[in-house]
């Protein structure tokens, strides 16, 4: 029997028809966002937990879903999972992250060359000291603007470990996020296509963190989005 027959959607209740290829933000309210932007005519295809998920048709013809995978690699899991037992090909997420190196400013748009597993999920699903995209995906996000690099994967937004950003840039790590590692885990062992593209939503400063406006960090849910679905559209 197929693995991805194995599991079944129990937190997914489809309510409208799966697209090969999705979207996956992590913010249910980004989902409807990128769903307006981008989708002609999009329904609804899950609300069930909170998980806002929507199907449409795409600039370039075909249909596109938009699901939100939630916080952290634990909720992402299970939705990755669920989406590729029903049908779920080719997902890129589109997500935010914040900046640990330097030269990165608000707005910043990421293609994550490879991710450090420095979150549970991934280590649980067997991540090795690295994962990375699918190539395809990868060479088109950096074809259309966005920057190779490689990103950390945590488990906590707010961080007491104050030594473990400097850890992470020695790694070579250029920003962190929570997610990219449990999609490319779970996308390699069920043998589909996944990549990421972030927006730098959040950098340090001499004299704190700064965080984009609620307006700005919109307009970058946006970005990633376009970002995102340019590398899946038809060409």
């Amino acid at each position: 029997m197929s693995l991805r027959h194995e599991i079944r959607a129990n937190h997914l209740k489809p309510a409208a028809e799966l697209a090969e290829r999705v979207l996956l933000p992590g913010d249910p309210h980004r989902a409807l966002m990128v769903a307006q932007h981008l989708l002609e005519a999009p329904k609804m295809f899950n609300h069930h937990r909170g998980l806002w998920g929507y199907t449409g048709v795409a600039p370039d013809g075909e249909p596109l879903t938009v699901q939100s995978t939630g916080m952290g690699g634990p909720s992402a899991a299970i939705v990755v999972e669920e989406l590729i037992a029903l049908g779920a090909a080719r997902l890129v997420r589109i997500g935010t992250c914040g900046a640990l190196a330097g030269d990165l400013e608000l707005g910043a748009l990421l293609a994550v060359a490879e991710v450090l597993p420095c979150d549970g999920t991934s280590t649980a699903l067997g991540a090795g000291e690295r994962l990375h995209p699918d190539r395809e995906l990868l060479e088109r996000l950096a074809a259309d603007g966005a920057r190779p690099a490689t990103v950390a994967s945590t488990d906590l937004f707010y961080d007491p470990r104050t030594e473990q950003a400097a850890a992470w840039l020695e790694d070579g790590a250029v920003a962190v996020e929570m997610e990219a590692a449990t999609v490319f885990a779970v996308a390699q062992r069920r043998g589909v296509r996944a990549a990421c593209v972030l927006g730098v939503t959040d950098v340090s400063q001499a004299n704190g963190a700064l965080r984009a406006g609620p307006q700005r960090i919109e307009e970058i849910g946006l970005r990633v989005g376009e970002a995102g679905y340019s590398s899946l559209r038809i060409r």
